[in-house]
């Protein structure tokens, strides 16, 4: 059949609570035209992120009911580990209450004065642990990820070329290559095995370790199982353990990919490198067998690593994304494409060139379609990226500016995602009489959750 349905069927419901866009406006503005700002309840289609936002399945609540709370070597960690053992193949799992939490655990044991970290792109929370450790990262996307129009199968992949470059430049100041997948901040695309692969050999030929950040494992093995020749045939566990195989190390957060709505881990081969993570796991986050996690958390977790590996799922998950894609691209909406894995990324730049990136197209864009029809998105741009140079001053943009809506999994429906489409669409045919905005406010590290804005 060309319809490819849930896999699934609605046992709950929640209850949207509708507004109109009279009673939005001031809401938006007492949040200081910061959709992070704005409470939940005021808010239709929530498609600010899918971390953490997931509906969790029978089987999980199930799971919640046999969690074992014990302080010290809990049932429930062991079923955990064994399940982040199978799929990924690391010696030492490190529970976390959440994937920052992981990297701020990693980047701090792994901090040497004048570190770097290369990366295919670093997402924001990533980004602020390496500089918050007082270190460096370095972006080397490919080329053809920087151009949202252009299609390429793998636009996630690192750039192996400038990879080879830096890693000979920077020398034993880089303390790890990390390739993230699905490349989030570079609109949700894929990397390759062969792109893995090599970067993986690339680091170790100069003697520094390779991290994949795997927030979203599954979505990414699936497309190599759609796009790479030589993996159609394979089963999405098979082609997870082989990108796994390729790395030193990993940190998840399990609210993506785990389907869970808390929790993640780190994963290392290194007994000194556990050593060290462990005892500031201790004092940062919990005992080794809880991590900072009740046992239920962990149960729920493991079951949702099962269940994501589902290849049903996946077409269904990623098939999601390319209606959402397909309806916009029909009506003109410059976006990145192909369509990634778990949101649609709208090109704000090419949506509003009449605002220049320090006056944040995204934010403003983002803040329309809230207006428009209550629909949440978050602006992955010049508010969240964008820095000054210390020299002169001036703004510094990132590559692209966009808005990510991210779809939860197994939330909205079809009928939810056209509503998105009409919404996005609306805006799109009167974007001409939109204006940038001044950020009022800032904090020192990922200042766009907190940000304030008003007209520029």
């Amino acid at each position: 059949m060309k319809t490819i349905i849930e896999p699934f069927k609605i046992k709950s419901v929640e209850p949207i609570r509708m507004t109109t866009r009279a009673e939005r406006e001031p809401l938006l503005d007492e949040a200081g035209r910061n959709l992070f700002l704005i409470k939940a309840d005021d808010v239709l289609i929530d498609l600010l992120t899918d971390s953490g936002t997931s509906s969790m399945s029978a089987e999980q609540w199930a799971a919640i009911m046999r969690g074992d709370e014990s302080y010290a070597g809990s049932r429930s960690f062991f079923a955990f580990e064994a399940e982040v053992k199978r799929i990924t193949g690391f010696k030492h799992v490190i529970p976390t209450h959440q994937g920052r939490a992981a990297e701020k655990i990693l980047f701090t044991v792994l901090h040497r004065p004048g570190a770097v970290y290369l990366g295919n792109t670093h997402f924001d929370t990533t980004r602020a642990n390496i500089e918050f450790a007082g270190d460096t990262a370095i972006d080397l996307p490919i080329p053809d990820g920087l151009i949202p129009s252009k299609y390429h199968p793998f636009k996630g992949n690192i750039d192996l070329g400038r990879l080879e470059t830096a890693l000979g430049e920077h020398g034993p100041k880089v303390r790890a290559v990390i390739i993230t997948v699905t490349n989030n901040s570079g609109g949700g695309q894929p990397v390759s095995m062969e792109n893995i692969r090599e970067a993986s050999r690339l680091a170790r030929k100069h003697g520094t370790l390779f991290i994949i950040d795997s927030c979203r494992f599954a979505e990414n093995a699936y497309f190599i199982k759609r796009r790479e020749p030589g993996y159609e045939g394979k089963s999405v566990l098979d082609i997870a353990q082989e990108m796994f195989s390729y790395a030193d190390g990993t940190t998840m957060s399990a609210k993506k990919d785990g389907l869970a709505n808390i929790g993640g881990f780190l994963g290392v081969h290194d007994d000194a490198l556990a050593v060290e993570a462990r005892n500031l796991l201790i004092l940062t986050e919990g005992f080794p067998t809880y991590g900072g996690l009740a046992g239920r958390d962990l149960e729920a977790i493991a079951q949702g690593l099962r269940e994501v590996l589902d290849e049903s799922y996946l077409r269904y998950r990623l098939r999601t994304i390319e209606y959402l894609v397909e309806k916009l691209q029909q009506n003109g909406v410059p976006l990145i494409i192909p369509a990634g894995g778990h949101a649609v990324y709208l090109d704000a730049g090419a949506f509003l060139p009449q605002i220049r990136p320090e006056q944040f197209p995204g934010v403003v864009l983002a803040n329309e379609l809230y207006l428009e029809g209550g629909v949440r998105g978050v602006e992955i741009g010049s508010a969240m990226f964008g820095k000054r140079d210390p020299r002169t001053g001036a703004p510094i943009g990132p590559a692209m500016e966009l808005v990510r809506l991210a779809i939860p999994r197994r939330v909205y429906t079809q009928s939810h995602i056209d509503y998105v489409a009409e919404v996005v669409i609306a805006v799109h045919a009167r974007r001409t009489a939109l204006r940038g905005l001044r950020m009022t406010y800032e904090a020192p590290f990922l200042r766009h959750f907190t940000a304030r804005f008003a007209e520029a």
